[in-house]
């Protein structure tokens, strides 16, 4: 089952970790923001493959939009 990896909170997205095909963990960051001069890790939680990243840094991201998905 896929699994989609939101934002949680407005933030600008500062760096990108994780790369299409790669395979994470539980709690591997995928996706660092940055809100408030505050580094916020955006961590897979459950294991997979990535399959798709859908933001690049400097994007700005709200409260809900799709980050990433992992198979």
């Amino acid at each position: 089952m896929a699994q989609t990896i939101r934002a949680e909170m407005v933030a600008s997205v500062l760096t990108v970790v994780a790369n299409i095909g790669d395979e994470v963990g539980v709690g591997e960051p995928v996706v660092i923001l940055e809100s408030m001069k505050m580094e916020i890790p955006v961590v897979a939680e459950e294991a997979g493959i990535v399959t798709e990243i859908l933001v690049a840094p400097g994007d700005v991201v709200r409260e809900g939009d799709v980050i990433a998905i992992v198979l």
